[in-house]
């Protein structure tokens, strides 16, 4: 038998629902705390890569070149005599470019000559070899240093230390302001890290490359640092 409900009372049913849902969604909400940890490791550098090139110029390309290839021969020949694995020894950079003359009356630039590159970046693994190998570099005709970078090389192992004082610092951290809350931590919810290599890496120019046939290249290769940072969030238990 059809019976027939008010309006009325679909209507207050509707809110007693809303209602009840609203204060169950609040009763459930957590309170947490997020904090961010640091830890720096430290560890003396191992292996050293740098980046040494040739720059050649001549009148005509072949002469350009063939400068180019002597001078870069000599450089490998000797690295490998420093005991310089061939996988170590990688060319990033060949280039063979025109040089050109600009006339103030508008006729069209001349070329003059041409200029060639030749850049190699070495991994040195034994760091007591890196001043004869960079002071022998320049004899034999390489121009141009771009840059050393000191690093360690089992990295993951000082990541991986550093990575376990940056929770143990934020743990500490998350302690104190639970404790201080009158409440006890949770389970963890969020964790996101971070790292900063701040080893300082010297940069020489041609010109530092130029100075050092004077002198056996004097090398200090400091201290490798990592600082991993790790933003966490726990639940808080009362």
């Amino acid at each position: 038998m059809f019976r027939y409900i008010s309006p009325l009372i679909i209507a207050l049913t509707f809110m007693i629902v809303s209602v009840t849902g609203g204060m169950t969604a609040e009763t459930t909400t957590k309170s947490n705390v997020s904090v961010t940890g640091i830890g720096v490791a430290k560890a003396r550098p191992d292996t050293a890569s740098i980046s040494i090139g040739v720059v050649s110029e001549g009148k005509t390309a072949k002469q350009a070149l063939d400068q180019n290839t002597a001078a870069m021969g000599r450089v490998i020949v000797e690295l490998k005599g420093q005991k310089v694995d061939a996988k170590d020894i990688q060319t990033t950079n060949f280039t063979v470019r025109p040089k050109f003359q600009h006339f103030k009356d508008g006729k069209p630039p001349a070329i003059i000559g041409y200029r060639v590159v030749n850049s190699v970046r070495i991994m040195v693994r034994n760091l007591k070899l890196l001043g004869a190998i960079l002071d022998q570099a320049v004899s034999l005709g390489s121009n141009q240093i771009n840059g050393i970078a000191f690093t360690v090389e089992d990295a993951a192992s000082l990541e991986n230390e550093a990575r376990k004082m940056a929770m143990a610092n934020a743990l500490h951290k998350a302690e104190l302001y639970a404790s201080a809350g009158n409440a006890k931590l949770g389970k963890v919810l969020v964790i996101s890290e971070e790292f900063i290599d701040s080893t300082p890496r010297p940069m020489f120019g041609r010109a530092a490359a130029m100075s050092a046939k004077a002198a056996p290249v004097p090398i200090e290769p400091g201290e490798h640092r990592v600082e991993a940072r790790v933003h966490v969030s726990w639940e808080l238990k009362n």
